[in-house]
């Protein structure tokens, strides 16, 4: 006799499912019943943990997202200062869905999805708060609530251009930061030195490398095969 999944293992299958799912064919296209069949569970027992494929989506955001400022701050064990760390994070983010579609996708569905763009908004404001207060000195926790709010629109409209030979990778990222960081306060001479240091990295390798480590990390957590994902991708 087979042995009975516990609920969180149920749940680690559907997960994997969905992140092998969403990479490799995109989010749009993955359906309930694919998920379900991946997974090896029953469309109900999907539902009776997630409900539909917006609470994986919001799972999801929240693995995405919980690492990504501490993997700006770990940068070649650098120790950067805090408006360095949003302008690599920034630039991570934009160079992740710059190399692959499906990552596109995922990021611009959770930038979409209410429950996950709340989950962001949260999230990035309480850094947000902790980087720009001394720019901002009688800003409130709720005024930078707000400003991510305008700001995640920028993000997500810049995400959905794709570059070309006319708008580069380099030129987006520049454009987004000098929005970004007048819209905080940031003193131009100061924007210049953070542009000049985060157009001298390696963006592109820097961003692959997360994106592979954020692979292992989910190899890890949701038990599924590495290579064949990091192949495809």
């Amino acid at each position: 006799m087979a042995q009975r999944r516990t609920r969180e293992e149920v749940k680690e299958s559907i997960l994997a499912a969905c992140v092998r799912l969403f990479l490799e064919q995109g989010y749009d296209k993955t359906t309930l019943a694919q998920i379900s069949k991946e997974a090896g569970v029953s469309i109900s027992s999907f539902q009776n943990i997630f409900v539909n494929k917006e609470g994986v989506l919001l799972e999801l955001t929240q693995i995405m997202f919980a690492g990504q400022f501490d993997a700006a701050r770990s940068l070649d064990g650098q120790e950067l200062k805090p408006v360095f760390v949003y302008a690599v994070e920034t630039a991570i983010q934009l160079t992740l869905t710059d190399l692959n579609e499906n990552i596109r996708e995922v990021y611009i569905a959770a930038y979409s999805n209410p429950a996950a763009a709340e989950y962001i908004y949260k999230c990035t404001a309480y850094e947000l708060e902790q980087i720009f207060l001394p720019y901002n000195p009688d800003c409130a926790a709720s005024d930078f609530y707000e400003f991510e709010i305008g700001s995640s629109g920028i993000m997500r409209g810049f995400m959905a251009r794709k570059c070309d030979q006319y708008f580069t990778l380099e030129k987006k990222v520049t454009k987004f930061l000098i929005m970004a960081l007048r819209a905080y306060n940031v003193p131009m001479e100061e924007i210049d030195q953070v542009l000049e240091f985060v157009l001298s990295l390696d963006i592109r390798a820097i961003s692959e490398d997360i994106m592979h480590r954020l692979f292992a990390l989910l190899a890890m957590q949701f038990h599924f095969d590495l290579t064949e994902l990091e192949t495809k991708a």
